[in-house]
């Protein structure tokens, strides 16, 4: 048991920090991969994806017409997945300034319009923004310099979110900053694990089109990776949104986006070969499947530290401090409504939130549930 204890603990402590030190580690011997990046301007379609967006999308066009890139090398598609608002009303009231609405005939979800709308992308490379997500000016042109490196197939930008109102924007901004400088480090040695669906760009010719419950944002670059290209990291390409506003919400979408991640990666398991696919690989099985597979870890690991407590001051002290995190991490529940809670109390709910939704999108996947972006969910 106490073997059992040091194994679950070692990996709980290597997903959240280990990792990150090693991939620091790895830069530091001399393992990065820089990328030959220069000042390019390759014609360049921003698809924006819209689903009953009337509060922003007027925004977001306005800001995606002032960005800085020629006129005459952009495209701008809306892509609406059949809005019943007047998102699309606002839309074609911009087709004088060249923005483009591609409705679709019936909801499909995003996946689906995104096929649709790459399909009628003239651009060499394609821009995947959301409604909500507005770009600092050079955005596009700080994406597009990483394609001057031929091996380069995919840049993601850095999404950043706006001043926190309530608690768990904040807490969801903290997570976003940690994650950030992890790709940081995935992008400096070889590739990031997955996009950003706020700001990503690729080039044209790597789209594959997708089924309409993948997660595109992480499908799309895996296909890019296994195809031999690099999708790096751009944090030079700004995009400002609010993070979620309310607990629940975010843990609905983390259930979602764990449950196609999870399956997303079963259909790539190829890329977990660290023959073929060398740091790809170690990337993959660190950030992604050990980090979904925690709540599993995290369950055993409580009753074994139970069941070795009386052995030494060690493992009791092991088990106090379990139980006072999960304590703490009620509080934070009890408190999830107020717009103030001290960090000692939303850190623990929120990682302890993060993990349940793992664990529950896991099993989602595994009975065979799938979901689609603003469609409902459904069993095969």
């Amino acid at each position: 048991m106490t073997s059992l204890f040091w194994v679950l603990t070692a990996a709980v402590v290597y997903v959240y920090a280990g990792y990150p030190l090693l991939l620091a580690l790895m830069r530091l011997l001399g393992l990065a991969r820089p990328v030959a990046s220069a000042p390019i301007e390759p014609s360049l379609t921003l698809i924006v994806s819209a689903f009953n967006e009337q509060d922003v999308i007027a925004e977001k066009i306005t800001n995606s017409l002032a960005l800085d890139y020629p006129k005459d090398r952009l495209q701008i598609i809306v892509v609406s997945d059949a809005s019943d608002d007047r998102t699309d009303a606002i839309v074609a009231g911009f087709a004088s300034a060249g923005v483009e609405l591609l409705r679709m005939a019936e909801r499909g979800g995003k996946t689906l319009g995104l096929n649709a709308a790459v399909a009628r992308a003239r651009g060499e490379l394609v821009v995947f923004s959301d409604a909500n997500a507005m770009y600092r000016r050079d955005a596009l042109r700080m994406l597009a310099r990483n394609f001057a490196d031929p091996a380069v197939g995919a840049a993601v930008g850095e999404s950043t979110y706006t001043d926190a109102e309530v608690e768990s924007e904040r807490s969801e901004g903290l997570y976003w900053r940690y994650e950030t400088s992890i790709k940081r480090l995935e992008s400096a040695i070889g590739s990031v694990v997955g996009g950003d669906g706020a700001i990503y760009a690729i080039r044209r010719s790597l789209y594959v089109p997708m089924r309409a419950d993948a997660l595109s944002d992480f499908v799309n670059p895996l296909q890019i990776v296994a195809a031999g290209h690099r999708c790096v990291y751009e944090p030079a390409a700004l995009s400002y949104e609010r993070a979620g506003d309310d607990f629940q919400k975010e843990f609905r979408r983390k259930v979602r986006i764990v449950n196609r991640g999870w399956r997303a990666t079963l259909g790539f398991k190829r890329l977990l070969n660290p023959l073929r696919y060398g740091l790809f690989a170690f990337e993959l099985f660190s950030h992604k499947l050990l980090r979904w597979l925690v709540p599993v870890m995290l369950v055993a690991l409580l009753p074994v530290t139970a069941a070795i407590a009386p052995r030494a001051p060690l493992y009791a002290l092991a088990l106090l401090a379990q139980l006072g995190f999960y304590l703490l991490a009620f509080g934070g529940h009890a408190l999830r409504r107020r717009a103030s809670m001290p960090a000692v109390l939303s850190v623990p709910y929120f990682f302890c939130l993060v993990n349940i939704a793992s664990l529950l999108g896991i099993l989602d996947a595994m009975r065979g549930k799938t979901y689609t972006t603003w469609t409902t969910a459904r069993a095969k």
